[in-house]
């Protein structure tokens, strides 16, 4: 973990040099993911990104208010247009990966789902199919999303960018405690139910819940943000342990093909969502992106692009693909 951090922090203060668009994210996610591949065994220890998912949680949870609510009725449209991407997406790009890439129906069925890589690693154990393929597809999708989202958003989006701001004064430490010990109530309640994302929906629901009651209220500093960037950035690259450069390469065209199939539906969904609320397109386009939730979030902070929005359609896409993907599978089974 010391050496992540020794390598990460020079790389992120050159992308930022160099102005690369959610530097503290890209810049230690590129620098781990190449030292991981190279056979350095980097380390991101559980504790620590729990941590910062939790503080991450917080940090969006500043956006939920009582305006928030008048909004969610029209949530139902779109996430009813989540259920058809998804389903879309595992039926074209399975049968993608299954014709051309050679992968074995369930592998190539796993390896298709936008998203939800701890999830589904678990029922590709259950179901027998090759763990590898299905975690390096996903990871190399992650790495083209996380790196390239950025850049698209950072081109054509012209609102400003979060800044580091003083810390805001006069708050009760009091009320950050209870924040902080509710959240963990929620999570391990979320946990023990098998809630995805439990860190981050945890925290949400508490943060939401107290604030909206005007029981704790605490506002994080947006110079925090950085920090959070850099270990998820981190987080990333570690995922690569144990991988090779050769096992990479053999899955990185086919994880290349199916990664502009999943973005063209993702793309299609933001535009059919668009005619039905009014939000800025490129919050709709993250909240269709095939991406990792807690990496797509901190896009969504970083632009101010509706992090709670966002995340919400994460938490419901990785719902609806721990739902979906088995029933697909009974299915085909049947029909085999």
């Amino acid at each position: 973990f010391i050496l992540v951090i020794i390598f990460s922090i020079p790389a992120a203060i050159i992308a930022e040099y160099f102005n690369i668009p959610l530097a503290w994210f890209l810049g230690p996610m590129i620098i781990t993911s190449l030292l991981s591949l190279l056979g350095l065994k980097l380390v991101m220890p559980r504790l620590v990104l729990s941590i910062i998912l939790i503080l991450l949680g917080l940090y969006i949870g500043n956006y939920i208010d009582k305006n928030l609510f008048s909004q969610m009725h029209q949530w139902v449209w779109t996430s009813l247009i989540m259920l058809g991407y998804i389903i879309l997406s595992v039926l074209l790009v399975s049968k993608y990966l299954e014709r051309f890439s050679g992968y074995e129906k369930k592998t190539s069925i796993f390896s298709a789902a936008p998203g939800a890589l701890g999830p589904l690693l678990i029922l590709a154990e259950d179901e027998k199919s090759d763990l590898s393929q299905v975690a390096t597809s996903h990871l190399i999708r992650l790495i083209i999303i996380i790196t390239v989202f950025p850049f698209i958003v950072d081109s054509f989006y012209d609102q400003n960018k979060i800044e580091n701001i003083e810390i805001i004064i006069e708050q009760n430490i009091y009320d950050l405690l209870i924040l902080i010990s509710s959240s963990l109530l929620i999570i391990f309640i979320f946990d023990k139910i098998k809630i995805p994302a439990a860190l981050l929906a945890g925290t949400l629901v508490a943060s939401g819940i107290l604030q909206i009651t005007e029981v704790a209220s605490y506002k994080l500093s947006p110079g925090i943000i950085d920090f959070c960037l850099l270990i998820l950035g981190s987080s990333v690259g570690c995922r690569f342990a144990n991988k090779t450069f050769s096992e990479i390469g053999k899955n990185a065209l086919h994880s290349f093909v199916a990664t502009f199939f999943l973005v063209v539906l993702g793309v299609l969904a933001a535009y059919i969502a668009s005619l039905v609320i009014d939000k800025n397109f490129f919050t709709l386009l993250l909240s269709y992106c095939p991406g990792g939730i807690y990496e797509v979030a901190v896009i969504a902070i970083f632009f101010d692009l509706d992090p709670e929005f966002v995340s919400f359609h994460h938490i419901i896409r990785l719902l609806m693909i721990l739902f979906i993907v088995p029933v697909i599978l009974r299915i085909m089974q049947k029909k085999t």
